[in-house]
Protein backbone atom coordinates (compact mmCIF):
# COMPACT_ATOMS: atom_id res chain seq x y z
CA UNK A 1 0.00 0.00 0.00
CA UNK A 2 2.87 2.39 0.75
CA UNK A 3 4.37 1.99 -2.72
CA UNK A 4 0.98 2.39 -4.37
CA UNK A 5 0.46 5.78 -2.73
CA UNK A 6 3.31 7.14 -4.85
CA UNK A 7 0.88 7.18 -7.76
CA UNK A 8 -1.04 10.01 -6.15
CA UNK A 9 0.31 12.54 -3.68
CA UNK A 10 -1.99 15.32 -2.61
CA UNK A 11 -0.51 18.77 -3.35
CA UNK A 12 0.61 20.98 -0.50
CA UNK A 13 -2.15 23.52 -0.99
CA UNK A 14 -4.80 20.88 -0.31
CA UNK A 15 -3.22 20.17 3.08
CA UNK A 16 -3.10 23.91 3.77
CA UNK A 17 -6.78 24.31 2.96
CA UNK A 18 -7.63 21.08 4.79
CA UNK A 19 -6.20 22.56 7.99
CA UNK A 20 -8.55 25.54 7.90
CA UNK A 21 -10.69 25.62 11.07
CA UNK A 22 -14.08 23.99 10.66
CA UNK A 23 -16.88 25.34 12.87
CA UNK A 24 -20.61 24.89 12.83
CA UNK A 25 -23.16 27.63 13.44
CA UNK A 26 -22.77 27.28 17.20
CA UNK A 27 -18.99 27.82 16.92
CA UNK A 28 -18.29 24.21 17.83
CA UNK A 29 -15.26 22.60 16.09
CA UNK A 30 -16.13 20.03 13.45
CA UNK A 31 -14.04 17.16 12.13
CA UNK A 32 -12.48 18.11 8.79
CA UNK A 33 -13.03 14.67 7.26
CA UNK A 34 -14.91 14.94 3.98
CA UNK A 35 -18.50 14.01 4.82
CA UNK A 36 -20.79 15.95 2.47
CA UNK A 37 -23.91 14.15 3.63
CA UNK A 38 -23.67 15.25 7.27
CA UNK A 39 -25.27 18.48 8.40
CA UNK A 40 -22.42 19.47 10.72
CA UNK A 41 -19.87 19.29 7.92
CA UNK A 42 -22.13 21.28 5.61
CA UNK A 43 -22.46 23.94 8.30
CA UNK A 44 -18.68 24.19 8.55
CA UNK A 45 -18.41 25.02 4.84
CA UNK A 46 -21.27 27.51 5.03
CA UNK A 47 -19.52 29.08 8.01
CA UNK A 48 -16.46 29.74 5.84
CA UNK A 49 -18.67 31.41 3.26
CA UNK A 50 -20.27 33.53 6.00
CA UNK A 51 -16.84 34.95 6.85
CA UNK A 52 -16.81 36.57 3.42
CA UNK A 53 -20.31 37.88 4.08
CA UNK A 54 -19.02 39.48 7.27
CA UNK A 55 -16.19 41.04 5.29
CA UNK A 56 -18.72 42.43 2.84
CA UNK A 57 -20.77 44.03 5.62
CA UNK A 58 -17.64 45.49 7.21
CA UNK A 59 -16.34 46.94 3.94
CA UNK A 60 -19.70 48.48 3.09
CA UNK A 61 -19.91 49.98 6.58
CA UNK A 62 -16.43 51.51 6.33
CA UNK A 63 -17.17 52.84 2.85
CA UNK A 64 -20.40 54.38 4.08
CA UNK A 65 -18.60 56.11 6.94
CA UNK A 66 -15.88 57.39 4.63
CA UNK A 67 -18.28 58.66 1.96
CA UNK A 68 -20.43 60.33 4.62
CA UNK A 69 -17.40 62.08 6.06
CA UNK A 70 -16.33 63.23 2.60
CA UNK A 71 -19.76 64.60 1.74
CA UNK A 72 -20.58 66.22 5.09
CA UNK A 73 -17.21 67.38 6.35
CA UNK A 74 -15.71 68.63 3.09
CA UNK A 75 -14.12 72.07 3.29
CA UNK A 76 -13.27 74.57 0.60
CA UNK A 77 -9.79 73.80 -0.70
CA UNK A 78 -7.32 76.51 -1.49
CA UNK A 79 -5.65 76.89 -4.84
CA UNK A 80 -2.34 75.52 -3.59
CA UNK A 81 -3.88 72.28 -2.44
CA UNK A 82 -5.66 71.43 -5.68
CA UNK A 83 -2.71 70.25 -7.67
CA UNK A 84 -1.40 67.72 -5.11
CA UNK A 85 -4.94 66.32 -4.72
CA UNK A 86 -5.28 66.00 -8.50
CA UNK A 87 -1.97 64.20 -8.70
CA UNK A 88 -3.00 61.90 -5.85
CA UNK A 89 -6.28 61.04 -7.56
CA UNK A 90 -4.48 60.38 -10.84
CA UNK A 91 -1.97 58.03 -9.25
CA UNK A 92 -4.72 56.31 -7.29
CA UNK A 93 -6.66 55.74 -10.51
CA UNK A 94 -3.58 54.34 -12.24
CA UNK A 95 -2.73 51.98 -9.38
CA UNK A 96 -6.35 50.87 -9.05
CA UNK A 97 -6.54 50.19 -12.78
CA UNK A 98 -3.36 48.12 -12.67
CA UNK A 99 -4.63 46.10 -9.70
CA UNK A 100 -7.99 45.50 -11.35
CA UNK A 101 -6.44 44.51 -14.68
CA UNK A 102 -4.09 42.14 -12.85
CA UNK A 103 -7.05 40.69 -10.98
CA UNK A 104 -8.92 40.11 -14.23
CA UNK A 105 -5.88 38.35 -15.71
CA UNK A 106 -5.56 36.14 -12.64
CA UNK A 107 -9.28 35.44 -12.78
CA UNK A 108 -9.21 34.35 -16.40
CA UNK A 109 -6.33 31.99 -15.68
CA UNK A 110 -8.00 30.56 -12.58
CA UNK A 111 -11.32 30.12 -14.36
CA UNK A 112 -9.65 28.26 -17.22
CA UNK A 113 -7.56 26.15 -14.84
CA UNK A 114 -10.59 25.15 -12.79
CA UNK A 115 -12.55 24.31 -15.93
CA UNK A 116 -9.70 22.12 -17.19
CA UNK A 117 -9.55 20.25 -13.88
CA UNK A 118 -13.29 19.67 -13.75
CA UNK A 119 -13.30 18.57 -17.39
CA UNK A 120 -10.57 16.03 -16.63
CA UNK A 121 -12.60 14.77 -13.68
CA UNK A 122 -15.81 14.38 -15.68
CA UNK A 123 -13.91 12.80 -18.58
CA UNK A 124 -12.44 10.21 -16.19
CA UNK A 125 -15.85 9.58 -14.66
CA UNK A 126 -17.37 9.00 -18.08
CA UNK A 127 -14.56 6.61 -19.01
CA UNK A 128 -14.98 4.68 -15.75
CA UNK A 129 -18.73 4.66 -16.30
CA UNK A 130 -18.17 3.25 -19.80
CA UNK A 131 -15.93 0.52 -18.37
CA UNK A 132 -18.44 -0.45 -15.70
CA UNK A 133 -21.22 -0.44 -18.27
CA UNK A 134 -19.18 -2.74 -20.49
CA UNK A 135 -18.61 -5.14 -17.59
CA UNK A 136 -22.32 -5.25 -16.76
CA UNK A 137 -23.19 -5.74 -20.43
CA UNK A 138 -20.75 -8.64 -20.85
CA UNK A 139 -21.91 -10.34 -17.67
CA UNK A 140 -25.58 -9.99 -18.66
CA UNK A 141 -24.90 -11.28 -22.19
CA UNK A 142 -22.98 -14.31 -20.92
CA UNK A 143 -25.67 -15.13 -18.37
CA UNK A 144 -28.35 -14.91 -21.02
CA UNK A 145 -26.42 -17.21 -23.33
CA UNK A 146 -25.91 -19.84 -20.65
CA UNK A 147 -29.36 -19.70 -19.08
CA UNK A 148 -31.55 -19.38 -22.18
CA UNK A 149 -29.73 -20.10 -25.41
CA UNK A 150 -27.67 -23.06 -24.26
CA UNK A 151 -30.54 -24.62 -22.33
CA UNK A 152 -32.82 -24.58 -25.40
CA UNK A 153 -30.22 -26.41 -27.50
CA UNK A 154 -29.59 -28.95 -24.74
CA UNK A 155 -33.33 -29.72 -24.38
CA UNK A 156 -33.70 -30.44 -28.12
CA UNK A 157 -30.53 -32.56 -28.20
CA UNK A 158 -31.78 -34.51 -25.18
CA UNK A 159 -34.83 -35.57 -27.21
CA UNK A 160 -32.70 -36.44 -30.23
CA UNK A 161 -30.16 -38.47 -28.22
CA UNK A 162 -32.80 -40.21 -26.09
CA UNK A 163 -31.77 -43.65 -27.42
CA UNK A 164 -28.06 -43.08 -26.77
CA UNK A 165 -27.20 -42.98 -23.10
CA UNK A 166 -23.57 -41.92 -23.62
CA UNK A 167 -24.60 -38.90 -25.64
CA UNK A 168 -27.22 -38.02 -23.04
CA UNK A 169 -24.54 -38.29 -20.35
CA UNK A 170 -22.34 -35.84 -22.32
CA UNK A 171 -25.25 -33.41 -22.48
CA UNK A 172 -25.75 -33.70 -18.71
CA UNK A 173 -22.06 -32.92 -18.16
CA UNK A 174 -22.29 -29.85 -20.39
CA UNK A 175 -25.24 -28.68 -18.34
CA UNK A 176 -23.16 -28.95 -15.20
CA UNK A 177 -20.38 -26.87 -16.80
CA UNK A 178 -22.96 -24.25 -17.80
CA UNK A 179 -24.21 -24.13 -14.19
CA UNK A 180 -20.64 -23.53 -13.02
CA UNK A 181 -20.32 -20.60 -15.42
CA UNK A 182 -23.65 -19.16 -14.25
CA UNK A 183 -22.59 -19.42 -10.60
CA UNK A 184 -19.32 -17.62 -11.27
CA UNK A 185 -21.03 -14.85 -13.18
CA UNK A 186 -23.69 -14.30 -10.53
CA UNK A 187 -21.07 -14.28 -7.77
CA UNK A 188 -19.38 -11.28 -9.33
CA UNK A 189 -20.18 -7.98 -7.61
CA UNK A 190 -23.07 -6.00 -9.01
CA UNK A 191 -21.50 -2.94 -10.57
CA UNK A 192 -24.67 -1.36 -11.88
CA UNK A 193 -25.00 0.68 -8.68
CA UNK A 194 -21.52 2.12 -9.15
CA UNK A 195 -22.34 2.82 -12.78
CA UNK A 196 -25.44 4.77 -11.82
CA UNK A 197 -23.52 6.75 -9.17
CA UNK A 198 -20.72 7.72 -11.55
CA UNK A 199 -23.15 8.72 -14.26
CA UNK A 200 -25.14 10.92 -11.89
CA UNK A 201 -22.00 12.53 -10.47
CA UNK A 202 -20.59 13.23 -13.93
CA UNK A 203 -23.82 14.76 -15.24
CA UNK A 204 -24.34 16.93 -12.15
CA UNK A 205 -20.71 18.07 -12.20
CA UNK A 206 -20.95 19.05 -15.87
CA UNK A 207 -24.11 21.03 -15.20
CA UNK A 208 -22.72 22.91 -12.19
CA UNK A 209 -19.37 23.58 -13.86
CA UNK A 210 -20.94 25.13 -16.94
CA UNK A 211 -22.85 27.72 -14.95
CA UNK A 212 -19.89 28.32 -12.62
CA UNK A 213 -17.59 29.01 -15.59
CA UNK A 214 -20.19 31.25 -17.23
CA UNK A 215 -20.79 33.21 -14.02
CA UNK A 216 -17.11 33.90 -13.48
CA UNK A 217 -16.69 34.85 -17.12
CA UNK A 218 -19.46 37.45 -16.88
CA UNK A 219 -18.00 38.76 -13.62
CA UNK A 220 -14.57 39.14 -15.20
CA UNK A 221 -16.02 40.98 -18.18
CA UNK A 222 -18.01 43.25 -15.86
CA UNK A 223 -14.88 44.16 -13.87
CA UNK A 224 -12.96 44.88 -17.05
CA UNK A 225 -15.73 47.08 -18.43
CA UNK A 226 -15.95 48.99 -15.13
CA UNK A 227 -12.20 49.62 -15.23
CA UNK A 228 -12.33 50.95 -18.79
CA UNK A 229 -15.38 53.13 -18.16
CA UNK A 230 -13.76 54.54 -15.00
CA UNK A 231 -10.73 55.63 -17.00
CA UNK A 232 -13.02 57.11 -19.63
CA UNK A 233 -14.97 59.05 -17.02
CA UNK A 234 -11.78 60.46 -15.50
CA UNK A 235 -10.39 61.37 -18.91
CA UNK A 236 -13.59 63.11 -20.02
CA UNK A 237 -14.23 64.47 -16.51
CA UNK A 238 -17.79 63.18 -16.80
CA UNK A 239 -19.67 63.22 -13.53
CA UNK A 240 -22.51 61.00 -14.73
CA UNK A 241 -20.02 58.34 -15.83
CA UNK A 242 -18.41 58.46 -12.40
CA UNK A 243 -21.84 58.16 -10.79
CA UNK A 244 -22.59 55.09 -12.86
CA UNK A 245 -19.20 53.63 -11.91
CA UNK A 246 -20.04 54.17 -8.25
CA UNK A 247 -23.25 52.16 -8.61
CA UNK A 248 -21.69 49.32 -10.59
CA UNK A 249 -18.63 49.39 -8.35
CA UNK A 250 -20.78 48.62 -5.32
CA UNK A 251 -22.48 45.80 -7.24
CA UNK A 252 -19.12 44.34 -8.28
CA UNK A 253 -17.87 44.66 -4.71
CA UNK A 254 -20.80 42.57 -3.49
CA UNK A 255 -20.26 40.00 -6.25
CA UNK A 256 -16.53 39.81 -5.52
CA UNK A 257 -17.14 39.12 -1.83
CA UNK A 258 -19.73 36.51 -2.77
CA UNK A 259 -17.37 34.78 -5.21
CA UNK A 260 -14.66 34.81 -2.54
CA UNK A 261 -16.92 33.05 -0.05
CA UNK A 262 -18.14 30.48 -2.55
CA UNK A 263 -14.63 29.84 -3.87
CA UNK A 264 -13.18 29.44 -0.39
CA UNK A 265 -15.86 27.00 0.75
CA UNK A 266 -15.53 24.96 -2.45
CA UNK A 267 -11.74 24.88 -2.26
CA UNK A 268 -11.74 23.76 1.39
CA UNK A 269 -14.36 21.07 0.78
CA UNK A 270 -12.51 19.75 -2.28
CA UNK A 271 -9.23 19.74 -0.36
CA UNK A 272 -10.85 17.72 2.43
CA UNK A 273 -11.67 15.11 -0.21
CA UNK A 274 -8.26 15.26 -1.91
CA UNK A 275 -6.34 14.66 1.30
CA UNK A 276 -7.93 11.20 1.80
CA UNK A 277 -10.05 10.22 -1.22
CA UNK A 278 -9.69 6.48 -0.68
CA UNK A 279 -11.45 6.57 2.66
CA UNK A 280 -14.42 8.45 1.26
CA UNK A 281 -14.78 6.13 -1.76
CA UNK A 282 -14.50 3.01 0.42
CA UNK A 283 -17.30 4.30 2.65
CA UNK A 284 -19.53 5.12 -0.31
CA UNK A 285 -19.07 1.75 -2.04
CA UNK A 286 -19.22 -0.58 0.94
CA UNK A 287 -22.93 -1.17 0.38
CA UNK A 288 -22.47 -2.92 -3.00
CA UNK A 289 -18.73 -3.69 -3.21
CA UNK A 290 -16.60 -5.72 -0.87
CA UNK A 291 -13.59 -4.12 0.78
CA UNK A 292 -11.30 -6.47 -1.17
CA UNK A 293 -12.64 -5.30 -4.54
CA UNK A 294 -12.52 -1.64 -3.57
CA UNK A 295 -8.98 -1.99 -2.28
CA UNK A 296 -7.95 -3.74 -5.48
CA UNK A 297 -9.12 -0.91 -7.72
CA UNK A 298 -8.01 1.96 -5.47
CA UNK A 299 -4.40 0.79 -5.16
CA UNK A 300 -3.92 -1.63 -8.08
CA UNK A 301 -0.66 -3.07 -6.84
CA UNK A 302 1.02 -6.11 -8.32
CA UNK A 303 1.19 -7.57 -4.84
CA UNK A 304 -2.58 -7.48 -4.51
CA UNK A 305 -4.47 -10.56 -5.75
CA UNK A 306 -7.19 -10.16 -8.32
CA UNK A 307 -10.49 -10.87 -6.53
CA UNK A 308 -12.01 -12.05 -9.83
CA UNK A 309 -9.20 -14.38 -10.79
CA UNK A 310 -10.74 -17.55 -9.34
CA UNK A 311 -14.14 -16.92 -10.94
CA UNK A 312 -12.56 -16.16 -14.30
CA UNK A 313 -10.42 -19.30 -14.10
CA UNK A 314 -13.41 -21.53 -13.40
CA UNK A 315 -15.30 -19.76 -16.18
CA UNK A 316 -12.49 -20.44 -18.64
CA UNK A 317 -12.06 -24.09 -17.66
CA UNK A 318 -15.78 -24.85 -17.83
CA UNK A 319 -16.03 -23.18 -21.21
CA UNK A 320 -13.05 -25.15 -22.54
CA UNK A 321 -14.55 -28.41 -21.30
CA UNK A 322 -17.83 -27.66 -23.04
CA UNK A 323 -16.05 -26.89 -26.30
CA UNK A 324 -14.26 -30.25 -26.14
CA UNK A 325 -17.56 -32.05 -25.58
CA UNK A 326 -19.19 -30.32 -28.55
CA UNK A 327 -16.28 -31.20 -30.80
CA UNK A 328 -16.65 -34.90 -29.85
CA UNK A 329 -20.42 -34.90 -30.41
CA UNK A 330 -20.02 -33.25 -33.81
CA UNK A 331 -17.52 -35.90 -34.82
CA UNK A 332 -19.35 -39.02 -33.64
CA UNK A 333 -23.06 -38.23 -33.29
CA UNK A 334 -23.78 -36.36 -36.51
CA UNK A 335 -23.30 -39.41 -38.78
CA UNK A 336 -25.83 -41.25 -36.65
CA UNK A 337 -28.17 -38.34 -35.84
CA UNK A 338 -27.98 -35.83 -38.70
CA UNK A 339 -30.79 -33.71 -37.22
CA UNK A 340 -28.59 -32.95 -34.21
CA UNK A 341 -26.04 -31.07 -36.33
CA UNK A 342 -27.96 -27.81 -36.30
CA UNK A 343 -28.21 -27.62 -32.49
CA UNK A 344 -24.62 -28.75 -32.01
CA UNK A 345 -23.38 -25.99 -34.35
CA UNK A 346 -25.60 -23.52 -32.51
CA UNK A 347 -24.01 -24.52 -29.20
CA UNK A 348 -20.56 -24.16 -30.75
CA UNK A 349 -21.28 -20.62 -31.97
CA UNK A 350 -22.71 -19.71 -28.57
CA UNK A 351 -19.59 -21.01 -26.79
CA UNK A 352 -17.32 -19.09 -29.16
CA UNK A 353 -19.18 -15.81 -28.49
CA UNK A 354 -19.09 -16.52 -24.76
CA UNK A 355 -15.34 -17.06 -24.96
CA UNK A 356 -14.97 -13.72 -26.72
CA UNK A 357 -17.02 -12.09 -23.95
CA UNK A 358 -14.82 -13.77 -21.38
CA UNK A 359 -11.66 -12.28 -22.89
CA UNK A 360 -13.19 -8.81 -22.93
CA UNK A 361 -14.48 -9.25 -19.40
CA UNK A 362 -11.04 -10.27 -18.19
CA UNK A 363 -9.52 -7.14 -19.72
CA UNK A 364 -12.16 -4.81 -18.29
CA UNK A 365 -11.98 -6.33 -14.82
CA UNK A 366 -8.26 -5.67 -14.66
CA UNK A 367 -7.52 -2.87 -12.21
CA UNK A 368 -5.23 -0.86 -14.47
CA UNK A 369 -7.97 0.72 -16.57
CA UNK A 370 -10.23 1.87 -13.73
CA UNK A 371 -7.26 2.83 -11.57
CA UNK A 372 -5.95 5.09 -14.34
CA UNK A 373 -9.33 6.77 -14.59
CA UNK A 374 -9.30 7.18 -10.83
CA UNK A 375 -5.87 8.82 -10.83
CA UNK A 376 -6.73 11.08 -13.77
CA UNK A 377 -9.81 12.30 -11.98
CA UNK A 378 -7.86 12.99 -8.78
CA UNK A 379 -5.14 14.83 -10.67
CA UNK A 380 -7.71 16.95 -12.43
CA UNK A 381 -9.77 18.00 -9.43
CA UNK A 382 -7.02 18.16 -6.79
CA UNK A 383 -4.27 19.77 -8.84
CA UNK A 384 -5.81 21.88 -11.62
CA UNK A 385 -9.22 22.29 -9.99
CA UNK A 386 -8.13 23.40 -6.51
CA UNK A 387 -5.28 25.47 -7.94
CA UNK A 388 -7.75 27.28 -10.18
CA UNK A 389 -10.04 27.92 -7.21
CA UNK A 390 -7.13 29.48 -5.33
CA UNK A 391 -6.45 31.81 -8.26
CA UNK A 392 -10.13 32.72 -8.35
CA UNK A 393 -10.00 33.53 -4.63
CA UNK A 394 -6.96 35.72 -5.31
CA UNK A 395 -8.90 37.42 -8.09
CA UNK A 396 -11.75 38.11 -5.67
CA UNK A 397 -9.39 39.58 -3.07
CA UNK A 398 -7.70 41.85 -5.63
CA UNK A 399 -11.08 42.93 -6.99
CA UNK A 400 -12.34 43.76 -3.51
CA UNK A 401 -9.24 45.84 -2.81
CA UNK A 402 -9.42 47.63 -6.16
CA UNK A 403 -13.11 48.47 -5.86
CA UNK A 404 -12.72 49.72 -2.30
CA UNK A 405 -9.95 52.08 -3.40
CA UNK A 406 -11.96 53.10 -6.45
CA UNK A 407 -15.05 53.91 -4.40
CA UNK A 408 -12.90 56.01 -2.07
CA UNK A 409 -11.16 57.88 -4.92
CA UNK A 410 -14.20 58.71 -7.05
CA UNK A 411 -15.61 61.31 -4.57
CA UNK A 412 -12.24 63.06 -4.66
CA UNK A 413 -12.31 63.07 -8.45
CA UNK A 414 -15.88 64.40 -8.32
CA UNK A 415 -14.72 67.26 -6.07
CA UNK A 416 -11.88 68.17 -8.41
CA UNK A 417 -14.13 68.17 -11.46
CA UNK A 418 -16.70 70.33 -9.66
CA UNK A 419 -14.04 72.83 -8.52
CA UNK A 420 -12.61 73.10 -12.02
CA UNK A 421 -16.03 73.77 -13.50
CA UNK A 422 -16.61 76.43 -10.86
CA UNK A 423 -13.29 78.09 -11.67
CA UNK A 424 -14.19 78.20 -15.35
CA UNK A 425 -17.52 79.79 -14.55
CA UNK A 426 -15.79 82.53 -12.52
CA UNK A 427 -13.81 83.92 -15.51
CA UNK A 428 -14.52 87.66 -16.13
CA UNK A 429 -16.21 88.15 -19.47
CA UNK A 430 -14.87 91.73 -19.64
CA UNK A 431 -11.30 90.50 -19.52
CA UNK A 432 -9.71 91.57 -22.86
CA UNK A 433 -7.43 88.53 -22.73
CA UNK A 434 -10.42 86.15 -22.48
CA UNK A 435 -11.07 84.56 -25.91
CA UNK A 436 -14.77 84.45 -25.14
CA UNK A 437 -14.82 88.20 -24.44
CA UNK A 438 -13.15 88.99 -27.76
CA UNK A 439 -15.62 86.77 -29.52
CA UNK A 440 -18.57 88.52 -27.85
CA UNK A 441 -17.10 91.94 -28.71
CA UNK A 442 -17.22 91.13 -32.37
CA UNK A 443 -20.39 92.39 -34.08
CA UNK A 444 -20.93 91.15 -37.65
CA UNK A 445 -23.11 94.20 -38.54
CA UNK A 446 -20.29 96.50 -37.51
CA UNK A 447 -17.58 94.45 -39.09
CA UNK A 448 -19.33 94.57 -42.43
CA UNK A 449 -18.60 98.30 -42.61
CA UNK A 450 -14.88 97.97 -41.92
CA UNK A 451 -12.66 98.51 -44.92
CA UNK A 452 -9.06 97.61 -44.71
CA UNK A 453 -6.30 99.19 -46.59
CA UNK A 454 -6.25 96.12 -48.83
CA UNK A 455 -9.87 96.58 -49.84
CA UNK A 456 -9.21 100.09 -51.07
CA UNK A 457 -5.99 99.23 -52.80
CA UNK A 458 -7.65 96.41 -54.70
CA UNK A 459 -10.52 98.57 -55.93
CA UNK A 460 -8.75 101.72 -57.17
CA UNK A 461 -10.47 101.71 -60.53
CA UNK A 462 -13.94 101.03 -59.20
CA UNK A 463 -14.34 103.94 -56.82
CA UNK A 464 -16.88 106.48 -58.10
CA UNK A 465 -16.15 109.28 -55.66
CA UNK A 466 -12.70 110.56 -54.79
CA UNK A 467 -13.90 111.22 -51.22
CA UNK A 468 -15.48 108.08 -49.78
CA UNK A 469 -17.25 108.47 -46.46
CA UNK A 470 -15.07 108.03 -43.39
CA UNK A 471 -15.23 104.65 -41.68
CA UNK A 472 -15.17 103.77 -38.05
CA UNK A 473 -12.49 101.34 -36.96
CA UNK A 474 -13.68 98.25 -35.24
CA UNK A 475 -12.13 95.38 -33.53
CA UNK A 476 -11.91 92.51 -35.96
CA UNK A 477 -12.36 88.95 -34.85
CA UNK A 478 -9.28 86.81 -34.64
CA UNK A 479 -10.19 84.64 -37.65
CA UNK A 480 -10.74 87.66 -39.93
CA UNK A 481 -7.62 89.32 -38.62
CA UNK A 482 -5.51 86.28 -39.44
CA UNK A 483 -7.09 85.79 -42.84
CA UNK A 484 -6.42 89.37 -43.87
CA UNK A 485 -2.93 89.21 -42.48
CA UNK A 486 -2.22 86.24 -44.74
CA UNK A 487 -3.12 88.37 -47.76
CA UNK A 488 -0.09 90.57 -47.17
CA UNK A 489 3.04 88.58 -47.66
CA UNK A 490 1.49 85.37 -46.34
CA UNK A 491 2.86 86.10 -42.85
CA UNK A 492 0.49 86.85 -39.99
CA UNK A 493 3.10 88.87 -38.13
CA UNK A 494 2.45 91.85 -40.40
CA UNK A 495 -0.66 93.84 -39.64
CA UNK A 496 -2.92 94.79 -42.49
CA UNK A 497 -5.22 97.20 -40.60
CA UNK A 498 -3.73 100.50 -39.43
CA UNK A 499 -4.22 101.04 -35.72
CA UNK A 500 -6.21 104.27 -36.24
CA UNK A 501 -7.18 106.06 -33.12
CA UNK A 502 -5.94 103.39 -30.76
CA UNK A 503 -2.94 105.15 -29.37
CA UNK A 504 -0.89 102.06 -30.13
CA UNK A 505 2.70 101.97 -31.32
CA UNK A 506 3.24 102.30 -35.08
CA UNK A 507 2.53 99.04 -36.85
CA UNK A 508 4.98 97.11 -38.94
CA UNK A 509 4.04 96.72 -42.57
CA UNK A 510 5.03 94.12 -45.09
CA UNK A 511 7.06 95.07 -48.21
CA UNK A 512 3.98 94.55 -50.36
CA UNK A 513 1.94 97.02 -48.28
CA UNK A 514 4.76 99.58 -48.55
CA UNK A 515 4.82 99.28 -52.34
CA UNK A 516 1.06 99.65 -52.51
CA UNK A 517 1.20 102.77 -50.33
CA UNK A 518 3.83 104.44 -52.50
CA UNK A 519 1.61 103.90 -55.56
CA UNK A 520 -1.39 105.65 -53.99
CA UNK A 521 -2.89 108.79 -55.53
CA UNK A 522 -3.32 112.09 -53.78
CA UNK A 523 -7.05 111.52 -53.42
CA UNK A 524 -6.46 108.27 -51.56
CA UNK A 525 -3.85 109.93 -49.35
CA UNK A 526 -6.36 112.61 -48.42
CA UNK A 527 -8.92 109.88 -47.65
CA UNK A 528 -6.69 107.91 -45.27
CA UNK A 529 -5.20 110.98 -43.74
CA UNK A 530 -1.77 111.16 -42.25
CA UNK A 531 -1.88 107.81 -40.50
CA UNK A 532 0.53 106.29 -42.97
CA UNK A 533 3.06 109.13 -42.98
CA UNK A 534 5.24 107.11 -40.63
CA UNK A 535 5.93 104.41 -43.21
Amino acid sequence: MATARLDYIAPWWTYWLHNFPHFNFTFQPVDNTFRPGEASYQQSLVFLACISAAGLVLSLLLLSVYLTSVCCCRKEEEEETKRPDSCCVSWTAVITGLILCSAVGVGFYGNSQTNDGVYQLTYSLHNANHTLGGINSLVSSSLGSMEVGLQQHLDRLDEIFATRGDYVQALRFMGQMADNIIRQLTSMPELSKAKVDLSAIADQTDYVEYYRWLTYLLLLILDLVICLVAFLGLAKQSRWLLTMIMVFGVISLVLSWGSLGAGTATAVGTSDFCVSPDKFIANRTKEFLSAEVTHYYLYCSQNLPNPFQQSLTIFQRSLTTMQIQIQGLLQFSVPVFPTAERDLLGIQRLLNSTEFNLNQLTALLDCRGLHKNYLDGLMGVCYDGVEGLLYLCLFSLLSVSAFCVMLCAIPRAWTLITSRNRDYDDIDEEDPFNPQARHMAFNPSRASHVHSFCSYSSSLDSQASPHPPPQTAAILPTSEYMNQAMLFGGNPRYENVPLIGRGSPPPSYSPRMRTTYLSMTDAQIRHFGTDFQQV
